[in-house]
């Protein structure tokens, strides 16, 4: 089969591989569709450490189930989708408590195993999500990263019902989480370095746009870092009323400068990070998804183009959320 693999910083290579066989409780899926998260840029510059040499990235993945190992109970032609989080040990204190992703022994999709940027993939049966008809397979792949990740740190700023939320960021998880937020009666405020995106999140309802080092008009009640920008941090922190938090969203942050007590968390001001995310969110995101009309705006690339779609995102140039399609046979 044709995939794409990791094969040193910044290079990300075209390669001819075996398709996958699935192992006991494994899932083989035909990809349809992958999105393009911006973690897929720091697996393949190395900014996270390589887990596994010439890794396939890709966690967003749409596809068709096609065969199954021992163990594994989906039928063959049922659409999944798979995710960010791979496997968990389900018996530490952590997985014992529904913090499942803080398991020390998680393993990830694209990082320490093969994703979607390839035409098959394989996931374990327990962590596939089954996907209603309905929306198109380029649609709903953003949700399965981006969606999900943005729906747990909306979820961990404790943002008071009808509350104003800054949102730092506006790619592809930003834009979902905005949607959701502004939904669910939130004056959403977002602040981005680019024109097009401040634009985008105009279109999609939020009350103001503005260039990352411009300020709210009043005080926020949460906010939500999704630029991989530790300068940003006291910023939206003095940006916050008491009692607010800010919740980073990233896997991976540039060093945060330092913070002033007074400033920037005097006042009960809370400082939070987001790890990966659990099952229960994944299948709570994609019910709110539904239910409040959520949806994604796509830049399709085709699968050949799959190394542009990372430099595009690098460079700022993508629209809503880059996503993979024409995977061909």
């Amino acid at each position: 089969m044709r995939a794409w693999a990791v094969r040193g910083p910044g290079r990300l290579d075209a390669v001819t591989v075996p398709v996958p066989e699935p192992v006991a409780g494994e899932l083989l899926v035909r990809v349809r569709a992958c999105g393009v998260c911006r973690t897929d840029l720091h697996v393949r510059d190395h900014d996270l450490p390589a887990h596994k040499a010439a890794v396939v990235p890709g966690h967003e993945v749409v596809g068709e189930v096609v065969a199954a190992g021992p163990g594994a109970d989906i039928a063959a032609g049922t659409r999944v989708g798979i995710a960010w989080l791979r496997h968990t040990c389900g018996s530490c204190r952590f997985c014992a408590r529904g913090q499942e992703n803080l398991c020390p022994d998680s393993r990830y999709t694209g990082w320490d195993a093969d994703g979607g940027y390839a035409q098959y993939a394989t996931v374990p049966g327990d962590f596939a999500y089954e996907l209603p008809d309905g929306p198109a397979d380029a649609e709903i792949a953003p949700l399965l990263c981006a969606g999900i990740i943005g729906y747990r740190a909306l979820r961990l700023a404790e943002l008071p019902e009808g509350g104003r939320l800054g949102v730092y960021g506006f790619g592809g998880s930003a834009h979902l989480t905005a949607q959701l937020a502004i939904a669910q009666g939130a004056e959403v405020h977002v602040f981005t370095r680019s024109a097009a995106a401040r634009q985008l999140a105009l279109e999609l309802g939020a009350a103001s746009a503005g260039a990352p080092d411009s300020a709210p008009a009043g005080s926020l009640d949460a906010a939500l870092l999704f630029a991989p920008a530790g300068e940003l941090v006291p910023r939206a922190l003095e940006a916050l009323d008491a009692g607010g938090t800010l919740s980073i969203a990233g896997i991976h942050v540039t060093e945060i400068p330092a913070l002033d007590y007074d400033r920037h968390l005097f006042r009960e001001r809370t400082l939070r990070s987001v790890t990966a995310n659990t099952r229960a969110d994944g299948r709570a995101f994609l019910r709110a998804a539904a239910e409040h009309g959520v949806r994604a705006t796509v830049t399709p690339y085709p699968f050949d183009r799959a190394d542009a779609a990372l430099d595009d995102l690098a460079a700022g140039r993508v629209r809503g959320v880059a996503v993979l399609q024409d995977f061909g046979t």
